[in-house]
């Protein structure tokens, strides 16, 4: 197991989540966010069933910063419950790791 985490958090629009994660690497709490366009979300909503289009970004981070970037996240977010999931990095590739930590605050 690593000190690092990848974050899920989905966005209604390639340019929202283009705007969140420049802030998040600007921030210094991520180091890097991919954007993953044409997502397709089946959810239950307030009683319905939706089926929507979304942006799906995967943010790069240490978990130790997983509070901080959840917060900034949710605060910056168009939705009203935003998904926002830690996925804790088991290994990778040492030097791609290396730069992680080196990307980020602290």
């Amino acid at each position: 197991m690593t000190d690092l985490c990848l974050v899920l958090v989905t966005l209604p629009t390639v340019e929202k989540a283009a705007d969140l994660g420049r802030t998040l690497v600007e921030e210094g709490l991520a180091a890097c966010a991919n954007l993953v366009p044409g997502v397709r979300s089946i959810y239950r909503w307030e009683g319905k069933l939706q089926d929507e289009g979304e942006v799906l970004m995967l943010v790069k981070t240490r978990a130790a910063l997983f509070e901080q970037l959840r917060s900034r996240v949710v605060s910056l977010h168009p939705y009203q419950c935003p998904e926002v999931l830690q996925l804790d990095v088991a290994a990778g590739h040492a030097p791609y790791l290396d730069w992680v930590r080196a990307s980020v605050k602290g």
